[in-house]
């Protein structure tokens, strides 16, 4: 009985992750990886600086998005 809600309470803690990082981050990467289509990033230069820092920070200690 308590294996049976580990796996529910573990399946529960996925779905919530995965929920919160659609929320965070939304979908246009997903549909970018997705289509063949070309996207156009809207955010400015630096914003963009900072994205492509701290995505290469969190590979270089193990954490990836």
């Amino acid at each position: 009985m308590v294996a049976i809600v580990a796996i529910i309470a573990i399946v529960a803690a996925m779905l919530l992750i995965a929920w919160a990082r659609l929320e965070v981050h939304g979908t246009q990467d997903i549909e970018a990886a997705i289509s063949d289509a070309p996207t156009v990033d809207y955010r400015p230069a630096e914003e963009r600086e900072v994205d492509a820092a701290v995505t290469s920070s969190r590979f270089a200690t193990g954490f990836s998005p």
